[in-house]
């Protein structure tokens, strides 16, 4: 038969009741064996211990008859000395009174199990160190929030590592050449990111590796080429930039690659900028009588500039290709094309590429850095222009910020602080203002 609802709920009431009770009955049960297992740890110390570790006689440094240190949980640093001297055996000190072997275990008993439970309910791991990033966090960290892919290799000095993490907080420390490092390397993303008109011409070389093969095609470069190297690089200004290729030369000094005639191209983005050609009969004639000047000559050809817009680009210097059929004299070619650094023949193959610039730059363009960093503008160029002949006019000082710069600021600078994870500080307009008029400044 089925019970009815009512009975059924009385039913389970009841039940709910009693094991209340019960746990009631047990937690109080706990609490008072907790409270003798206490009293019963402070009579030990108060006989063996407080005799010599009282406020007046201070032995050891060590004062254990004070009111608060009952209060176990909340001075554990002092408890976990008296455990580990007590364990061991080496306190109280041999000639003096000594608990039992019940007693002493009790007290260690006691004391371990308080200071668990305290644990448990409120951890303590310890102090933090702080987290530096390495150069691969920091290259992230500038992607995400400059929308700038750097070379973090070229900017910062190797990290520490310990058992093949270099992400670990315990090695990763900040040394005045460090800080320094970080520092340059923020001033150079910085005005890279921002477009800074005063950037001054700089060379960057690039390195082909010397056991690295030139008698295959690159990927990423264009089709119809062999060897050379792809650059990816993120240029500052729009402006003219200088490229300059070298060749590699063996341990004799001679060119590699002049028996045969050979196209050399230097392309932006797939597009070709410059070609020249190169090797042939009259140039390998000429490099064994003078190889050093045959080679400069020849290097020669490769010195170019063009004008090129600021922002990411994909740079390729290759060789066109042209045949397989190369170097009849060997039956089969090497693994590694540059494996011997004394023959001559085959493959011409690239040493190092010199970019310069910018060279009378023309602006800062438009990057995706600089997309998503302004995320608006306060004025139009024609609009600053008119009212900066209007302020002429009428003889107002021309340092006067407008309130449209100071917002336009302090939306640009929480934007950056979001994407940070960073919060506004509170005088977030004082330091609107000092950004805008660095800004004005900088436009000057």
């Amino acid at each position: 038969m089925k019970a009815p609802p009512t009975v059924a709920l009385a039913a389970l009431t009841t039940v709910w009741i009693a094991a209340s009770a019960s746990h009631s009955t047990e937690a109080a049960g706990d609490a008072q064996t907790a409270a003798a297992t206490s009293s019963s740890a402070q009579k030990i110390v108060a006989t063996y211990c407080v005799t010599c570790h009282n406020d007046r006689l201070k032995t050891g440094g060590l004062v254990l008859d004070r009111p608060e240190l009952a209060d176990v949980a909340a001075h554990a640093d002092v408890w976990e000395k008296v455990i580990r001297k007590v364990r061991t055996g080496m306190m109280p000190p041999s000639g003096s009174p000594r608990p039992n072997a019940g007693e002493r275990d009790a007290l260690l008993s006691s004391l371990v199990s308080t200071l668990d439970a305290a644990a448990r309910v409120k951890p303590n791991p310890g102090r933090p160190l702080a987290h530096r990033m390495n150069r691969a966090e920091y290259a992230n960290a500038i992607r995400d929030l400059l929308a700038l892919d750097i070379d973090a290799a070229a900017l910062l000095p190797p990290d520490d590592s310990s058992a093949g993490f270099d992400n670990n907080a315990d090695v990763l420390g900040v040394s005045p050449v460090l800080l320094e490092s970080y520092l340059t390397a923020a001033e150079r993303v910085s005005a890279l990111a921002l477009g800074d008109r005063d950037i001054p011409p700089a060379g960057e070389i690039y390195r082909v590796k010397q056991d690295e093969s030139q008698d295959r095609h690159i990927p990423g470069l264009p089709l119809g080429t062999i060897g050379g190297i792809l650059i990816n690089r993120t240029l500052p200004l729009d402006g003219d930039y200088q490229f300059r290729v070298t060749l590699f030369r063996t341990n004799l000094g001679t060119m590699r690659g002049l028996e045969y005639e050979h196209q050399l191209e230097i392309s932006v983005d797939g597009q070709r900028v410059h070609l020249a050609a190169f090797g042939g009969d009259n140039e390998i004639k000429a490099s064994s009588d003078n190889p050093t000047t045959t080679g400069d000559s020849v290097d020669g050809r490769f010195t170019v500039r063009v004008p090129l817009k600021a922002g990411p680009h994909r740079i390729g210097v290759a060789f066109l290709e042209k045949t397989h059929a190369f170097n009849t004299r060997r039956l089969q070619n090497y693994v590694r094309s540059s494996s011997d650094t004394i023959d001559f023949s085959g493959y011409p193959h690239i040493d190092e590429v010199i970019l310069t610039g910018p060279f009378n730059p023309t602006g800062a363009g438009q990057t995706p850095s600089r997309r998503k960093l302004f995320v608006c503008t306060p004025k139009a160029r024609a609009e600053e222009t008119a009212s900066a002949a209007a302020t002429a006019r009428s003889g107002r000082s021309s340092e006067a910020i407008d309130p449209s710069e100071v917002g336009c600021a302090r939306q640009i600078l929480a934007t950056v602080g979001r994407a940070g994870h960073l919060s506004m500080p509170r005088d977030s307009l004082l330091t609107a203002r000092r950004w805008t008029a660095w800004s004005r400044s900088a436009r000057r």
